[in-house]
């Protein structure tokens, strides 16, 4: 472990040095940690011991994915979102659900894989994580009605993906599956999310009492941290209870979103970052030549075809411009969650477990480097026009849009950080 930590206390520095000019080329941060973990794992130079299905990978995936939907929640806010749901909808209503059939199909007819491991894999590729297209959802330039399409779609789908995985995970290992105790942790995690975030901003505006500056930023940090407890003693899904716990305080405590800001986004991507290369450490030479010509096929044509047919299928008859549905339909990168619903997959008794990782291993890290090095050229090729929040209940093409509310200060905008 202490070596982990030697690794990452170096490649942080060699981040922070080079990340101005990632911040402005191709040059990507995500991709650095990923390439530096698969450098110093066991497969090449072995100064950083690792193996899949540890306790210490699983969990330190799990708390990445947990602050990342945290602050993800506080992204959104309720009264904004039913204003501008028309796009989210179509992507998670169609586009999600279309994504699923096509990359099962894929597994399927290309990899060889039962049904029910077909199905598993598409669960775990099918979430989309914004953090590697940071510069397409980071820049004022990029209209706001995309950035918020892609916000709101990575926001809500892990937790839609969640219990898709469990159940698939049951079927194909022929356990028998119990809805109602699935359905209870899920309702349990809306509860526990809501409820702590809710008290907790209830309680900060009792007459009297008053945080310093100082403890400002540390009073969401606690609700977080009430709430992981919370669903550790009570099985509530984690997940969906640091989703709704952000949402929550972006909804009933903008300001004490705005104090959490940029405390919440650098522990997010300290745990980001570090999960990126323990993720890479994972891989090795030996490991990708295990997968054959068609796993390398899939994991490509999910990235190139099923995320691009899928969207444009669920955006026809929108009013986005092909700009906007090109770069919508190619930025559907996999992230965190499906790094944890692979962990699952690995830990889990499948008599192919293993070779499902592989595949979805490949993919996620295919995406990490095609996403997290394209967006900032994508994003480039946009005007500066309709960067603002459009009229209430719009598909946002109006020209002249009103200022957006509780925008972060600039340059600290959502997803700068990470590229």
């Amino acid at each position: 472990m202490i070596e982990l930590v030697l690794a990452f206390a170096v490649v942080l520095f060699a981040a922070v040095l080079v990340s101005g000019i990632a911040h402005r080329t191709v040059l990507s941060t995500a991709a650095l940690f990923l390439a530096a973990g698969f450098v110093l794992g066991q497969g090449v130079l072995g100064l950083v011991p690792l193996t899949g299905g540890t306790d210490s990978v699983r969990l330190l995936a799990e708390g990445a994915l947990f602050a990342v939907l945290f602050t993800d929640g506080m992204r959104l806010d309720v009264n904004d979102l039913r204003a501008h749901w028309r796009l989210p909808a179509r992507a998670l209503g169609l586009g999600m659900p279309v994504t699923f059939a096509l990359i099962a199909l894929l597994a399927r007819y290309l990899t060889g894989l039962e049904w029910p491991e077909a199905l598993l894999i598409a669960a775990v590729l099918s979430p989309t994580d914004p953090v590697f297209a940071a510069a397409l959802v980071a820049r004022e330039r990029v209209p706001y009605r995309l950035r918020h399409l892609l916000n709101v779609e990575s926001g809500l789908n892990d937790g839609i993906a969640l219990p898709v995985v469990v159940v698939l995970l049951a079927l194909a290992a022929d356990q028998p599956t119990h809805p109602a105790p699935l359905a209870g942790e899920l309702g349990l995690g809306v509860v526990v999310g809501v409820g702590v975030a809710l008290a907790g901003v209830l309680l900060g505006r009792l007459p009297g009492l008053a945080a310093t500056t100082r403890y400002e930023p540390l009073g969401a940090f606690a609700i977080g941290l009430t709430v992981l407890a919370l669903c550790q003693l009570t099985h509530a899904n984690m997940f969906l209870a640091a989703f709704t716990a952000g949402v929550t305080v972006a909804t009933a405590g903008p300001e004490m979103r705005t104090a959490f800001h940029r405390f919440g986004e650098s522990i997010a991507e300290l745990l980001k970052l570090a999960a990126l290369l323990v993720f890479g450490a994972l891989m090795s030479p030996a490991f990708l030549a295990e997968i054959p010509l068609s796993g390398w096929v899939f994991a490509v044509l999910v990235l190139v075809a099923a995320r691009p047919v899928a969207m444009a299928a669920a955006l026809t008859g929108s009013q986005l411009d092909v700009r906007e549905r090109a770069a919508i339909a190619w930025f559907g990168p996999k992230g965190f969650a499906s790094v944890v619903y692979g962990l699952l997959v690995l830990e889990s008794d499948l008599a192919r477990s293993g070779e499902l990782f592989h595949l979805a291993a490949l993919a996620i890290v295919l995406s990490i480097l095609a996403h997290s090095s394209t967006d900032i050229l994508v994003a480039g090729r946009f005007p500066g026009k309709d960067a603002q929040p459009p009229p209430e209940d719009a598909d946002a093409d109006t020209p002249e849009d009103p200022p957006a509310p509780e925008s972060p200060p600039p340059g600290d905008t959502p997803g700068s950080g990470l590229r």
